[in-house]
């Protein structure tokens, strides 16, 4: 894909070239049945993602955003069935329910094709938290669209029970062949920096086993900034492909640990002006400088994760355990997006050794961590 230039009347998200129709018919059949018309070429763009997807006015007036998900190799999709399982539970939600998603429209399900409502100048989660913007009210207000959704009673509703994919029990003790082809020397370097921790492996083992006995409830298994779009001061919560039934404690975990991710990253953040020749990011750092500035990061973020929590308690009361838990999932998450953004590079970065440090730290002391992270506040407390 290439850069789309922007306009007035595109979303604020960042914007690419979108593959072109001609190559993908069925989204002007799927615009077509919806009674939507087809896309007006002027001004059609693209989001980033690994899935194509097309985002414009269509010739009824619409702003429409269509995205494809996966297919299986029998031509199935699972994570459209999931996305679909969702959008059904959901309209069991009231108008004024704390979690919102924008409007689906339709699906085309032979092409594995999901249409929704074009929310119009909405920005992303992680724009928003790399501008500093995604506030403490707004982190409340993703904790009770997460307490909202596993509190849905998914009872008949066909939701996926299926195991969530991550972390990939066999991948610790050795990556397939098919996967180490398709990594970077970084990513391999980073899962072997998994595989030779036998403590890391262990503690992953048993939040799987933790995992398996807690209380499950719909979850979204896939939680990042970047799931969640801000529109008309309005938060939502997006792409449903790893909708399941699952432990809770993931959704929690995984928010809790997209922060301690941007506090890692902000530690290496430059303070000044820098030659052209300067060392890397965070190189040329001393182990003083990153525990002082990882100590300062931490105290910043650590508010949030509390607005989250209070947020969460207030429509939602957790098991005993799934604090500990969702510190746990938090320390794997650490590794999983490490693991993601090394996909560019050849080897692993300071930021990305020091993400590693905290997730250990994180999976294999929990509950040491569950009072540091202000999980332990009630709902309301000022602490």
């Amino acid at each position: 894909m290439t850069t789309a230039t922007p306009t007035e009347q595109q979303p604020a998200l960042l914007r690419y070239q979108p593959t072109e129709l001609d190559t993908v018919p069925e989204v002007a059949e799927l615009l077509d049945r919806l009674g939507l018309g087809s896309f007006v070429p002027d001004g059609l763009t693209a989001f980033g993602g690994r899935n194509d997807n097309w985002a414009g006015t269509t010739t009824s007036g619409d702003r429409v955003f269509v995205k494809t998900v996966a297919r299986a190799a029998d031509g199935s999709s699972p994570e459209l069935d999931r996305t679909l399982a969702y959008e059904a539970l959901s309209r069991r939600l009231p108008a004024d329910s704390p979690l919102r998603s924008p409007a689906h429209l339709g699906a085309h399900e032979g092409a594995a094709l999901n249409a929704y409502r074009l929310l119009s100048g909405a920005r992303s989660g992680s724009e928003i938290a790399l501008d500093g913007g995604f506030d403490e009210e707004m982190c409340r207000e993703a904790g009770r669209a997460v307490a909202t959704l596993h509190s849905l009673d998914a009872d008949g509703a066909g939701v996926d029970t299926g195991e969530a994919p991550l972390p990939p029990l066999a991948w610790l003790k050795a990556l397939p062949w098919s996967a180490l082809q398709d990594r970077s020397m970084a990513q391999i370097a980073a899962w072997k920096l998994v595989q030779d921790d036998t403590e890391v492996v262990a503690a992953l083992h048993l939040l799987r086993a933790r995992e398996q006995a807690a209380p499950s409830t719909p979850a979204h298994c896939d939680l990042r900034f970047d799931q969640f779009i801000q529109h008309e001061d309005t938060l939502y919560l997006c792409d449903w492909e790893e909708f399941r039934i699952a432990d809770p404690a993931r959704d929690v975990g995984a928010f809790i640990g997209e922060w301690l991710f941007q506090a890692t990253y902000s530690v290496f953040a430059p303070t000044g002006d820098r030659d052209a020749g300067a060392p890397a990011l965070g190189f040329d750092l001393t182990h003083e400088e990153i525990v002082e500035r990882g100590a300062a990061s931490v105290r910043r973020h650590t508010p949030r994760i509390a607005a989250f929590w209070q947020g969460y308690l207030e429509h939602r009361v957790p098991d005993a355990e799934l604090a500990e838990r969702a510190v746990a999932f938090a320390g794997w998450h650490m590794y999983d997006r490490l693991i993601a953004t090394a996909q560019a590079h050849a080897v692993l970065s300071p930021v990305a050794r020091a993400a590693a440090g905290i997730g250990r730290v994180l999976l294999l002391n929990p509950s040491g961590a569950v009072a540091t992270l202000r999980l332990d506040a009630p709902s309301g407390s000022s602490r």
